[in-house]
């Protein structure tokens, strides 16, 4: 899974390269994209989404989801230059998320010495990911019609089948593995992301992006040992209303 999730990186790059090079290339400009008019649209799309943890301790978690998106734009263009483009407001929600972390042993600890026998945690994390909030600006200042880029920010929830990420291990004791070590089923993912709308027709688009993505449970475990900064790249396909 973990060569799948990098073929999957390695694919979007050389997407994302092979557009942007096909849409310099063109002789004549494209026609408008409903980012371009003040049409407001909205959007609706599926995408697949993959990645990886970013820090020391984090480096060997991997990511993937199957999902969708809806969005709209709630302003007309605005702004000078290439900063001139307009504001959307979506939504994503990945009914598959995925998350695969090493698997090691622990214990449950009542006091120092006092144990029980050692059961694996780790592996394959199953769950359910919503970002009801996501805040996004949309560049339509430039040169290409084809291409919109975007930046946006925003807020989710995942729920997991197991309380994620795990917790414990070597050394056993009371602090990592004893009756109040456990994390939570629930975490936030505040995260920050920018990307790109190429547009096959004025209504069609492909749509590649790539996040920092922050995954915390904000305390409502016992521990909260999180993922403190995980890098994951999207690529996707919208339809515009």
């Amino acid at each position: 899974m973990h060569k799948t999730i990098r073929r999957f990186a390695q694919t979007l790059a050389l997407t994302l390269l092979v557009s942007v090079a096909s849409a310099h290339a063109q002789a004549k400009p494209a026609a408008p994209t409903p980012l371009n008019d003040a049409s407001r649209p909205l959007e609706l799309g599926v995408l697949a989404q993959g990645g990886f943890g970013v820090t020391d301790d984090r480096s060997d978690y991997k990511f993937f989801m199957l999902g969708g998106r809806a969005g709209k734009v709630l302003t007309p263009n605005v702004g000078p230059g290439i900063l001139h483009g307009n504001f959307e407001y979506a939504i994503e929600l990945f009914p598959f998320w995925q998350s695969y972390t090493p698997k090691f042993e622990r214990r449950k600890c009542t006091a120092p010495g006092i144990c029980s026998d050692p059961y694996t945690v780790g592996g394959t994390f199953t769950g359910v990911s919503i970002t009801p909030i996501l805040l996004r600006w949309n560049f339509t200042g430039t040169r290409h019609s084809k291409i919109v880029p975007w930046a946006q920010g925003g807020g989710g929830l995942i729920w997991t089948n197991h309380k994620y990420p795990p917790f414990g291990g070597s050394p056993y004791n009371v602090f990592n593995d004893g009756p109040n070590s456990e994390t939570s089923v629930w975490n936030f993912t505040p995260q920050f992301g920018v990307g790109m709308h190429y547009f096959l027709s004025p209504r069609r688009s492909l749509d590649f992006g790539a996040s920092a993505i922050h995954v915390s449970s904000a305390s409502l475990g016992d521990k909260n040992p999180g993922v403190n900064a995980s890098v994951q790249f999207s690529v996707g396909y919208t339809w515009w209303k």
